[in-house]
């Protein structure tokens, strides 16, 4: 395994310099990961056609990658570069990722993705690229500027991404994608005191379950993507949701002593489990705790960590215990994609970095 490993390694340098093996699980998910880096600078799924475009995944995974520290596996400026290239060419002139191929490629999600992998990197003209493509995302918001009125179940949140959507064709509206849009625009400098945040604000407490119980659902316009089903006559919180919903309210600056906030944070300390999803509950639900594990794992880590609270960390030895001997992780479950490595392995350096 450990010559295996050093392979990996040498191949991921990619200018002829010897690296030594990676030992930690960090060093050897990022030697994985750049061994998987195509020669146009792009990460391509080969599990999913959905994926194979690349404009989603090369953001995703070039933002895990970007926290990955030098001492646990050096850094990749050139590799960097050419990801960031293949970004650039991919961006359409409004500054949507996502929409150069014939099948759409979860456009807000890749932009915002980008968005956040270009603040990291820093690189010249960042600045200039990032605003282009967070004015792509406003447009997006279902607010008055695409006739949704306050009062309708979608206002203020992100959906998919593409044409613009007006009444009454939602399409798919969520929490996960409302909150990496969110901390997009706050990653480029967007102040919280633009409207659209507090518009933002509308849809997340919507998906916020009251009466004692604090934790969140994932779409107040769609049943069948609740994953954790229903509980009486609202919708089950669980933990994917509850994280995005926390780390939403983050980015929308909610001070931590708010108790929307406070409600959510008790959730999590009363339901949190190390490597399974909380909040399913009966025979029908019970393969998504493991099929969303890598998700929450990084939501999760990230919510707390951000929170300064501390549950121990069951989970970061659960992630190490799986580790694949090439460095990757793949799920058992492919309910979300998380059996590709491509999708998995990003999400578990993440929750093994905490933030």
């Amino acid at each position: 395994m450990r010559a295996a490993v050093a392979a990996i390694a040498l191949l991921a340098a990619g200018c002829g310099r010897d690296l030594p093996a990676p030992r930690t699980p960090l060093g050897r998910a990022a030697a994985y990961l750049w061994s998987q880096q195509a020669a146009d600078g792009a990460w391509h799924s080969r599990t999913y056609g959905l994926l194979r475009s690349g404009q989603s995944l090369t953001p995703f995974v070039l933002r895990a990658l970007l926290e990955v520290p030098a001492d646990a596996y050096p850094s990749q400026p050139a590799r960097v570069d050419r990801a960031l290239a293949f970004i650039a060419h991919k961006t359409r002139a409004d500054g949507a990722l996502g929409l150069a191929d014939s099948i759409p490629d979860y456009p807000n999600y890749s932009t915002a993705l980008a968005v956040l992998a270009i603040c990291k990197a820093r690189r010249p003209g960042w600045e200039a690229q990032a605003r282009r493509m967070t004015d792509y995302l406003r447009t997006q918001q279902f607010t008055e500027q695409n006739g949704w009125m306050h009062d309708q179940p979608a206002y203020g949140a992100w959906g998919m991404g593409g044409e613009r959507r007006t009444p009454p064709d939602t399409g798919h509206v969520d929490l996960s994608m409302t909150r990496y849009v969110l901390q997009a625009l706050r990653g480029a400098g967007i102040r919280v005191t633009d409207p659209l945040f507090e518009k933002a604000g509308v849809f997340v407490s919507r998906c916020q379950v009251g009466g004692g119980d604090g934790g969140l659902f994932f779409s107040t316009t769609e049943a069948d993507i609740n994953k954790a089903g229903m509980d009486g006559s609202h919708f089950r919180s669980y933990g994917t949701a509850t994280a995005d919903g926390i780390l939403a309210m983050l980015a929308m600056e909610v001070p931590e002593t708010d108790e929307r906030i406070r409600s959510a944070e008790q959730w999590m300390r009363r339901n949190h489990r190390d490597n399974l999803v909380p909040g399913f509950a009966g025979d029908a639900y019970q393969r998504w705790p493991q099929g969303l594990s890598f998700y929450y794992a990084a939501a999760s880590a990230e919510a707390l960590h951000a929170l300064a609270i501390d549950l121990g960390s069951g989970a970061q030895e659960a992630l190490k215990a799986s580790q694949r001997a090439d460095g990757s992780w793949a799920n058992p479950e492919n309910l979300v994609k998380e059996d590709d490595p491509l999708i998995a392995t990003p999400f578990a350096i993440r929750a093994l970095m905490g933030n």
